[in-house]
């Protein structure tokens, strides 16, 4: 939603988490299609942790003492970009391919479930904010 000034914390989190669900659907779709491409080492997307950790008011935060410091982990929404993760076979069997159909329209399943959910409670967000500044009617 670029151009829309933020309202609070909660419909930033919102809006990456769409962003972020978005991401990790493209990483599971590329998995399916590739499902029988000898090879191909399966990938996995994670970001939750890191959403945790720069929402997180009360944890203990890493503090930079020089301005070149790296941060160990992301102190605002804006750097919480994910984590992508490749699991090659092991088994040393068959082509080499470590995707899981099965494994992967679970996670599709999921992401999709937790995707709607976002979008529900954005909207239900919106909404709350529309009947305010229409005074209540």
């Amino acid at each position: 939603m670029p151009g829309i000034q933020q309202f609070d914390t909660t419909t930033q989190m919102l809006q990456k988490v769409l962003d972020l669900r978005s991401k990790n659907q493209e990483i599971i779709g590329a998995n399916i299609a590739n499902a029988e491409t000898p090879g191909y080492s399966a990938q996995s997307f994670t970001f939750e942790d890191q959403l945790k950790n720069a929402l997180s008011e009360n944890g203990l935060r890493s503090v930079s003492t020089q301005p070149n410091h790296i941060p160990l982990t992301p102190t605002n929404l804006d750097q919480v970009t994910g984590t992508v993760n490749t699991k090659r076979d092991t088994t040393g069997i068959g082509d080499q391919n470590s995707v899981s159909v099965e494994q992967e329209m679970i996670k599709l399943s999921k992401n999709e479930i937790l995707y709607e959910t976002a979008i529900t409670m954005l909207s239900k967000k919106l909404s709350l904010l529309k009947y305010a500044a229409n005074g209540g009617a």
